[in-house]
């Protein structure tokens, strides 16, 4: 049996790792060009092929990946004049694996149903590292047609696959999890500070959580800037927390429900970015926290 021409646009941090595993497990794959040459080469060098536009993409491939940024870029791609919808490709599957708006998502879907084009939302959880390995986790909303038809390819670079039901929930779920992500930032960031002014180290912290029930993935690699300066143990910038955060106040606004939590959260990551930290990685938040109350950054000889 032929296998579906697979397309990806955003070979990033990301989608190198996730486009990576599609071609080597068999797929034809078609890329589009970047200007970070090297990971469009690479995947070049491993039988893809490459487009100039997201145009020329759509009409060559069957199924179609967006991973970038958020909802600005992916409407930019979508609609555009050399857009995927400009391609006219009836029967073309389109999967947002961005951190996009809900609001936004729904609003695609309908576009895409119009056109006779198939659209799922499939954001990502995990670090480059799982996207190399293909061991992602990604939470799908697609009706249950097109979710049968994409599966297989989503298998090529997720380890656990979950879907939520009709379109628009797996952008809604994946806001959740990064609201408590970014808490989880927050809430270590605040809680260094309040020991490190009363006068216990960050050492002393981690050896009392570290082995505790307290204790998560997220914890081990948030951690990891603190205790040993890592600054690649986890690559999500501050930039895009607080987008994530605003894209959670505008689903939450939706839904009439009440997020005064989320909102403290969110000033922490716009605080840091207004001060022009936005490329700054997410365990660095600990630092600026720490700032606050008058403390050195972690692992400053002086402090």
């Amino acid at each position: 049996m032929t296998k579906p021409v697979i397309g990806f646009i955003g070979v990033g941090l990301m989608g190198h790792g996730m486009a990576k595993n599609i071609v080597q497990k068999g797929y034809p794959l078609i890329v589009m060009g970047h200007r970070n040459r090297k990971p469009v080469e690479n995947l070049i060098s491993l039988g893809a092929k490459e487009a100039a536009s997201a145009r020329e993409l759509a009409r060559a491939c069957d199924i179609l990946h967006i991973c970038v940024t958020g909802t600005p870029q992916v409407e930019a791609l979508v609609r555009g004049p050399d857009g995927i919808l400009a391609s006219g490709k009836a029967g073309l599957t389109v999967i947002d694996c961005s951190t996009s708006d809900p609001v936004s998502t729904l609003q695609l879907a309908q576009e895409f149903s119009q056109a006779g084009m198939h659209f799922a939302d499939a954001p990502l959880s995990r670090t480059p590292k799982e996207a190399e390995l293909g061991t992602l986790d990604t939470m799908v909303g697609a009706d249950e047609e097109t979710f049968a038809r994409i599966k297989p390819v989503l298998e090529c670079w997720a380890g656990v696959i979950n879907h939520l039901g009709e379109v628009g929930l797996g952008h809604k779920m994946k806001l959740i999890n990064n609201f408590i992500a970014m808490g989880y930032a927050s809430l270590y960031s605040e809680a260094l500070a309040i020991a490190r002014k009363s006068g216990l180290s960050p050492e002393q912290v981690n050896a009392v959580i570290a082995p505790s029930r307290m204790a998560n993935g997220f914890y081990e690699t948030f951690m990891k800037w603190t205790l040993e300066q890592d600054e690649n143990a986890h690559k999500f910038s501050i930039s895009n927390a607080h987008k994530d955060m605003r894209y959670l106040s505008s689903m939450a606004n939706a839904a009439g429900a009440l997020n005064p939590m989320q909102a403290v959260i969110k000033n922490n990551f716009a605080a840091m970015e207004a001060i022009g930290e936005g490329d700054r990685y997410v365990p660095m938040l600990a630092d600026f926290v720490a700032a606050q109350s008058g403390l050195a950054p972690c692992g400053d000889k002086n402090d």
